[in-house]
């Protein structure tokens, strides 16, 4: 019968609560049971315990040794037994000044062991001062606390120096721990480093890895852990959590998870990994945890070992990195709409060319190129007859690309087409007004612009607002037009009165009129693009209004446009 997996901490802890209760009464079924009846510690004639003797072999009746067996130094069997201890050992006598305060202490005896390399060990010490062989221990207080030992005969524990100390070859520092207790006059010292370089190496890699790892005793209740997995539980050295304590951690959505790893575990199986979330200190934290319980001869789980790798930072990445896609995701399809709605509505205002243009005996062809990074722009172009039978030419282009641009273009068009049905007015007073309605706007930004008239004359006459100068193709000869009438951007400066000039078009002339996107290229100047277009515009003589533009497409528009280009060419047939 598959078992049925918790669902929320109450009834996990229960579970766990439930199972190891159960170990422990198996495993004391066969527990050994120790009868102690140790005896009492008779008093002293003071009332306090009779110490032991320095020389460590006991105080009885029959010990003779200390100050009942004169000749016999005490002392010299605790020098004797300094080379087994495992750690730097050494055996102090105090150094008084005349108030008898103790200042230095002198190393008596010592052993072999070197707590770091590059500090000598205690028995090259003997005979000299402590503040001599170890300097950088008047900085760290370590002779007030040997001090301190003495006078209040209370012993040193894990006394934690930061041992600093300048040699000939540069400048060292290690942890030491001191211990150390006293006998009548004198001090029993021992030190070690903090941690060795096993365990120096096993805390770097669980920092690199973000990794810990702990051990519960199933039948003694203790629980061990390291201090990566404190770190990432963010907990107090020594003060690990219980199972039970962890399963109030896990977050409720996972409680299903780690009910079935603790229930594989208690049964004595080793379940596969797993990603489980628990809460730590206000945040979420991923963890991937394995796990293998330690099992006795009778086939029962005595103790669980885990190993815990912290994924936070990794789920995090994934996390950004998969807003960043949907974000990326969200503007490719914004810009795939915005494309759509702005070519859709280009295409509704931009013109198409009328059977009355060819009946004033002109031919027009233009085409609208977009910028390499955005579908559409700002420029525009406007030819149609008007009432009073004149042609109006325009072109123009406002700052900028995307929806905004088409907004101001369609904008300035649309505002154009209503002033030139004005009667009476020419190119120059439309440019004026124009440039009214553009500086009059707050939202609105600078651009540029030629606007004029072709009379029944075929005269030309146009004025610019700080707009490229058109091309004329006349027999074979392409020239820029006079541009010396030429006025500011539209948008900047109101109040402005433009002026025109007059050109006549013969037949077979061809006037082409385009935006500096065509001739504008990064690094290099607007002179040497309009020169280009001059000479691919010379090899269109005797071509239409369509033939020219298309081998001017053709053989001058580069891939990868960076601004977006319009361009008319009206010819008179």
């Amino acid at each position: 019968m598959t078992p049925v997996i918790p669902q929320d901490p109450d009834t996990l802890k229960q579970v766990v609560t439930r199972e190891v209760a159960a170990l422990r009464t198996a495993a004391r079924q066969d527990a050994g049971v120790r009868l102690d009846h140790r005896p009492a510690a008779g008093p002293t004639e003071e009332g306090a315990p009779a110490a032991a003797c320095p020389c460590g072999t006991g105080d009885g009746p029959g010990h003779t040794c200390s100050t009942r067996d004169e000749g016999h130094d005490p002392w010299a069997c605790v020098c004797a037994t300094l080379p087994a201890i495992p750690v730097s050992a050494a055996l102090l006598v105090p150094v008084r000044d005349e108030d008898g305060r103790a200042v230095d202490f002198t190393v008596r005896a010592g052993n072999h062991v070197r707590s770091v390399e590059w500090l000598d060990a205690p028995d090259r010490q003997t005979g000299r001062r402590l503040l001599e062989v170890q300097p950088g221990a008047a900085a760290g207080g370590l002779i007030d606390a040997l001090a301190g030992v003495l006078d209040t005969g209370r012993a040193l524990h894990s006394y934690a120096l930061d041992y600093t100390e300048q040699r000939s070859d540069g400048l060292h520092r290690a942890r030491l721990l001191y211990e150390a207790a006293s006998c009548r006059d004198q001090v029993l010292a021992t030190w070690r480093p903090a941690r060795n370089r096993t365990e120096m190496l096993s805390l770097d890699a669980q920092y690199i890895a973000s990794m810990g790892w702990g051990t519960w005793d199933l039948l003694s209740g203790e629980t061990t852990w390291s201090e990566g997995l404190h770190a990432i539980f963010r907990t107090e050295q020594g003060r690990p959590l219980s199972l039970v304590e962890l399963c109030d951690a896990v977050l409720l959505d996972d409680v299903p998870r780690l009910a079935k790893m603790l229930t594989a575990l208690l049964d004595g199986e080793e379940p596969p990994g797993a990603e489980i979330r628990f809460g730590v200190l206000g945040e979420i934290r991923t963890l991937h945890l394995v796990a293998h319980p330690v099992i006795a001869r009778d086939g029962l789980p005595w103790a669980l070992h885990l190993i815990a790798r912290d994924l936070t930072s990794q789920v995090r990445s994934r996390q950004r990195l998969a807003a960043t896609r949907r974000q990326s995701d969200r503007l490719r399809d914004e810009a795939v709409a915005e494309r759509r709605v702005a070519t859709a509505l280009r295409e509704a205002i931009l013109p198409t060319h009328s059977v009355e243009l060819a009946q004033q005996g002109l031919s027009v062809a233009a085409v609208y190129l977009p910028a390499e990074d955005a579908p559409v722009g700002g420029d525009w172009y406007k030819c149609r007859v008007l009432p009073d039978g004149r042609i109006l030419l325009a072109i123009g282009d406002a700052c900028g690309h995307g929806l905004g641009a088409v907004a101001r273009m369609a904008q300035q068009r649309h505002g154009l087409a209503g002033l030139a049905h004005a009667p009476g007015t020419d190119a120059g007073q439309l440019t004026t007004w124009l440039n009214e309605l553009v500086c009059g706007d707050p939202s609105a930004q600078t651009a540029t612009g030629i606007i004029g008239h072709i009379d029944r004359a075929h005269d030309f006459r146009w004025a610019s607002a700080g707009h490229p100068a058109p091309l004329l193709l006349r027999e074979g000869t392409a020239s820029k037009l006079d541009a010396d009438h030429r006025g500011p951007l539209f948008g900047v400066l109101p109040g402005h009165e433009y002026t025109t000039a007059s050109v006549p078009l013969r037949p077979g002339d061809l006037l082409l009129l385009y935006t500096d996107g065509l001739v504008e290229r990064r690094g290099e100047d607007i002179g040497e693009g309009i020169e280009s277009l001059r000479r691919v515009l010379v090899a269109c003589e005797g071509l239409g209004a369509q033939g020219a533009m298309d081998r001017i497409v053709a053989e001058f528009t580069p891939e990868d446009n960076e601004d977006d280009t319009c361009l008319v060419a009206v010819r008179l047939d």
